[in-house]
């Protein structure tokens, strides 16, 4: 059987699968689940091209990833071949710890937990699996291989991750200003000193790259009406899972285990006590467990989780005002006793429909392990924030905070 496969893929065109071992990751179930799980939660209620999936980002960080490799070896870097596949490996299995609607939902079934551990979870299982071919991928993942720099190509602030994912999301949204030239990124990529670094004639290209970046956040993963949308979705699952507790709710089975299992730790989630584990209980887990049940809430006894669905399933959402300062508890406080009224629930059921919290944005930190370098015609390394004439790069290293607040229009 041909295991080295051309794949069409819309953002970058024919891309190669190299090696087998890669086919037979993607063949596997728990990496085909991947197709059912979308890559921007619901950002497709803005932007309704944003239905692609954690499947089509991996596939094009694995290309990504491929392209920076045949640059960097015609650069004479020291990579074998073993690390090559290695490396494809790391990155192509670098999502499989996401959740349905990835970001959104991460920490609604699985507590303290980051989709990076699950991601690790998962390769440690294929790699027994597969007789221990995914060692030396493994030891990328974590960080824990002597040549650092093949980490940072899979985890830093200008891996092929970000690279695949600003390009891929700006195309599905149509918001042209997170076109990145990653191509050109790529090509001007270099080893120095067991890091990564940009050649300094690439330097506008990295400029772009961070004020894409600033820009698809505001834009795009932190639109009002996307945040709305998602923190009723956050709110839904936190009624559907009390409603479980205390007198049964509708649910499939994926998502059953999850609320009749506390799963608050590492510990927990990797304990082998319950049954299934927990991790081959998340392997069952998708987007289709969500819209299934979202749509038999939204006939609940309960009006608040039905209430709820129903606005999901409709596209019916609250409203969602953002300032730079926290809104005052006096003020949220009457907002719950005007749609208590309104709708006829309780004071407390009210903070379901009223909510408050902050969002972040940071674009660029100086102070992280693996800086953008930019490799200088002295030969010497210097950070984008230091190297750029663009003063404005530095500001991007602050963290932007901003406050919501949530509720139903009408009731105002």
């Amino acid at each position: 059987m041909n295991k080295l496969k051309i794949i069409n893929d819309p953002v970058y065109g024919f891309i190669n699968i190299p090696y087998e071992i890669l086919f037979d990751i993607i063949q596997h179930p728990h990496f085909q689940r991947l197709r059912r799980i979308k890559q921007l939660g619901l950002t497709n209620y803005v932007y309704p091209g944003a239905s692609h999936t954690r499947f089509d980002h991996v596939l094009g960080a694995t290309h990504l990833m491929n392209v920076a490799i045949k640059e960097l070896r015609l650069k004479n870097a020291d990579i074998s071949d073993e690390e090559h596949k290695a490396a494809l490996i790391a990155i192509l299995m670098h999502d499989l710890g996401h959740g349905p609607f990835s970001h959104t939902l991460e920490h609604s079934f699985v507590k303290n937990i980051s989709h990076e551990e699950i991601s690790l979870a998962f390769m440690k299982k294929f790699n027994e699996e597969m007789n221990g071919e995914l060692d030396l991928g493994i030891k990328i993942f974590t960080d824990n291989y002597p040549k650092k720099f093949l980490h940072s190509l899979v985890s830093s602030q200008l891996d092929t991750d970000r690279l695949d994912y600003l390009r891929r999301d700006s195309f599905y949204t149509g918001v042209t200003e997170g076109n990145i030239g990653s191509e050109r990124i790529l090509k001007m990529l270099r080893v120095v000193n067991d890091e990564i670094a940009v050649e300094e004639k690439g330097i506008y290209s990295i400029e772009k790259f961070l004020g894409a970046r600033r820009i698809m956040y505001w834009q795009v993963y932190l639109h009002k009406t996307v945040v709305a949308a998602e923190q009723m979705l956050l709110k839904t699952i936190e009624r559907a899972r009390k409603q479980s507790k205390e007198n049964g709710v509708y649910a499939t089975a994926s998502l059953s285990y999850f609320f009749d299992n506390n799963i608050f730790s590492s510990e927990i989630f990797h304990s082998k006590k319950l049954l299934p584990s927990p991790l081959d209980a998340f392997a069952k887990l998708d987007d289709t467990d969500i819209i299934v049940s979202l749509k038999e809430w939204s006939n609940s006894e309960d009006y608040v989780l039905a209430e709820l669905s129903k606005r999901l399933i409709n596209r019916n959402l609250f409203k969602l005002e953002i300032q730079n300062k926290p809104y005052e508890e006096a003020y949220i406080h009457e907002l719950r006793k005007k749609v208590s009224k309104y709708f006829k629930i309780s004071e407390e059921d009210s903070k379901y429909f009223v909510f408050s919290e902050s969002i972040k944005n940071k674009a660029y930190s100086t102070h992280n392990l693996y800086r953008i370098n930019i490799l200088l015609k002295s030969g010497k390394l210097a950070d984008i924030a230091e190297a750029s004439d663009i003063s404005n790069i530095a500001t991007l290293s602050e963290t932007v905070e901003k406050y919501f607040l949530c509720y139903p229009k009408e009731c105002m």
